[in-house]
């Protein structure tokens, strides 16, 4: 490395080619180290002012301080340019998101906060939980900080307003089902599998959970006093009495959501607590002027990292992704970027998307970015979609009055949680450290395994052989890393021969000056590599290192019968102490492997075995296998209803039906 034109710090030859060619337009910019792994993902108005900035002489701007103490890791810088500064905003969540870069802000555990969906594209739209957004037609509503709280949600709307649940296609003008299931007869589903109810009457129905939804319980109590007039004119006593059961339960929640300073209010209110580099954000959302949701959402972010940048990035990710974005947020504090951040909220709430579709789909689309040559910068250009006009969202600071004490209190709230959530860390924290003390301890390894890998191979009588790698950073599983893989030239149940075929093809792309593909670059080198196995398996992964130029990678085994330890270029095994905590972490990697073998081999079996099974069904020839198809979809649906779906299916009957559910669960 030299020193770069551009500044004090040394540079790369290829990271001095990408600064050289940065375009000064908005977008998008990923710092990456030497490994392809991306540090930080930024905006800027001007690329190519804001990129270079890092590596000027002068003092560095609010936020970049973090940056510039990880400056010397940069290897390489990629840019996406986009239309607008929004536009970028939103990308820099997604990417954010995607890649979990360990100097920006990020919520935990993002990927699993649950949403409501409504399948909107469906003839007879079902209401269910979800943790994905596809762009498929469907209507969202969220994120929930738990899963407990979406269930809470779904059991008052399932009481009010009768929803199907089950998955079978139901057309409109088709009779799905010749007898309903249960919830039918409990007055929990309507029935459009039998007809009992119309397209339009059902969807009337969903419109009116989308209303409760919404938070727009008044607009919703007015439409049902309209219908239970028009159910008493018609004499239609029963119904008109069930309609005002609906009501009094929609008001009793009214009442009890209500905040009379708030009177027909809608507006989000931020409480904001730090600790470390933790941070907690409780949301407050008042809709109507009714507290609809109290929920604390809990981000990583740098001890460094200014609290204007935090709520920043709690802003980009949480609303980039919500259903509901008011027309005004109260937050504690001002932040320098609040023109862009508004901008940004008022496209997202007027209907302005990425590209075209959810932004999973925006993000899945980036999936093949890679770094790019050192002769040339890849830049990439995104284009806004319109969905709808801007709707104005403002950021405003409450000095004084009800907003402020509200403020307050979501503070109190955050931290709270806060200091709950790393008293119980820092005990797990703990006993982690001393696991992974104690097992570099006893392996002899140069420092703690921050990173370790672990490798599992599992296969039925010689058959459809695969493997598992799973990935643990600092005592804790990375779901996200995890890799499968199908043995391609091992015939037979060779254990031996199968590790050396998956660690060959995990570390190929290792090899200095090798070449691989984007997603294999990104990973990360081990500190341990863990085989699930004894003296043979650590000889062959140690040849196949050692035939790639990785003498140094730390590698052992661990046999299943006695949990002992075997480590190249030792004879005797090493046995940890039965109550050691490095034990337990290396049994729990270990099962862990097994696990994720294990069901990646079962759900290859089940696919198989269904597959089979379609042809050889009894009794059903092609008329019966393509009215079962129509009605669930796949064999595997077919698998999991009760007998008396199946029985419903036109032409199969009780009798059928029985043998085709024992056929297909055998």
């Amino acid at each position: 490395r030299g020193t770069g034109p551009t500044g004090v710090t040394s540079q790369t030859p290829q990271l001095r080619a990408t600064l050289a060619r940065l375009p000064s337009k908005p977008g998008v910019y990923l710092m990456k180290d030497a490994a392809g792994r991306v540090l930080y993902v930024g905006k800027a108005q001007n690329l190519r002012a804001r990129v270079r900035s890092y590596w000027q002489k002068e003092a560095p701007s609010i936020g970049q301080q973090l940056i510039r103490s990880a400056v010397d890791r940069i290897d390489d810088v990629e840019v996406t340019v986009t239309d607008s500064v929004s536009e970028a905003l939103l990308l820099e969540g997604n990417l954010v998101k995607r890649f979990q870069p360990p100097f920006n802000v990020r919520l935990k555990d993002d990927k699993s906060y649950p949403y409501i969906k409504i399948t909107l594209a469906d003839d007879f739209p079902r209401v269910e939980r979800t943790r994905r957004l596809p762009n498929d037609g469907s209507r969202y509503f969220g994120p929930y900080a738990s899963a407990s709280s979406v269930d809470e949600a779904m059991n008052l709307v399932r009481r009010l307003f009768p929803f199907r649940t089950c998955t079978i296609e139901i057309k409109d003008g088709v009779r799905a089902l010749q007898r309903p299931c249960l919830l039918y007869h409990i007055k929990r589903c309507q029935g459009p599998c039998i007809e009992a109810i119309s397209k339009d009457a059902y969807r009337a129905d969903i419109e009116q959970v989308e209303l409760f939804l919404e938070g727009r319980q008044e607009s919703l109590v007015r439409a049902l006093r309209d219908e239970m007039r028009r159910e008493s004119e018609r004499q239609d006593y029963e119904a008109a009495a069930i309609t005002r059961d609906k009501i009094r339960a929609i008001e009793r929640t009214m009442e009890s959501q209500k905040m009379a300073a708030f009177a027909r209010t809608d507006l989000d209110l931020l409480g904001l607590a730090r600790s470390g580099n933790q941070a907690a954000v409780q949301l407050f959302v008042i809709r109507g002027g009714k507290a609809l949701g109290r929920d604390v959402y809990l981000l990583d972010a740098p001890s460094e990292t200014p609290d204007a940048e935090v709520v920043s990035g709690f802003l980009l990710q949480y609303y980039g992704r919500a259903s509901s974005i008011p027309p005004e947020i109260a937050m504690p504090l001002a932040l320098p970027d609040g023109e862009d951040i508004e901008r940004f909220l008022a496209d997202r709430r007027g209907g302005v998307t990425l590209g075209a579709g959810s932004p999973d789909a925006a993000t899945s689309r980036l999936e093949n970015l890679t770094v790019p040559r050192p002769d040339a910068v890849r830049v990439t250009r995104r284009r806004a979609r319109g969905g709808g006009a801007p709707a104005p969202v403002r950021l405003i600071v409450p000095q004084r009055g009800e907003r402020r004490q509200l403020i307050a209190l979501a503070t109190r709230n955050a931290e709270e949680m806060l200091a709950r959530e790393q008293a119980r860390w820092l005990a797990d924290q703990g006993k982690t450290l001393a696991a992974l003390e104690g097992l570099a301890e006893a392996l002899g390894l140069p420092g703690i395994p921050t990173r370790i890998e672990c490798y599992d191979v599992s296969n039925f009588q010689g058959a459809e052989t695969v493997a598992a790698m799973v990935v643990f950073e600092d005592g804790k599983p990375r779901t996200g890393e995890y890799r499968r893989f199908r043995v391609r030239t091992v015939e037979g149940p060779n254990d031996v021969a199968s590790h050396r075929e998956v660690l060959r093809r995990r570390f190929r792309a290792a090899r200095p000056g090798d070449e691989g593909s984007a997603e294999e670059r990104r990973w990360a080198m081990p500190d341990l590599v863990l085989i699930d196995g004894g003296k043979p398996q650590v000889g062959a992964t140690k040849s196949v290192l050692d035939e790639l130029g990785l003498h140094d990678v730390p590698l052992a085994g661990i046999a299943k019968e006695r949990e002992e330890l075997f480590i190249p270029g030792r004879s005797e095994p090493i046995v940890l102490p039965p109550t050691s905590p490095a034990l337990y972490l290396v049994q729990r990697v270990r099962d862990e492997a097994h696990r994720f073998a294990i069901t990646y081999h079962r759900d290859l079996r089940r696919k198989a075995s269904v597959r089979s099974k379609i042809d050889s069904l009894p009794g059903v020839g092609p008329r019966r296998r393509g009215a079962l198809l129509r009605v669930f979809g796949s064999m595997k649906r077919v698998r999991d209803a009760p007998v008396e779906q199946i029985a419903a299916v036109p032409g199969i009957g009780p009798a059928l039906a029985a043998r085709i559910k024992a056929h297909l669960e055998a």
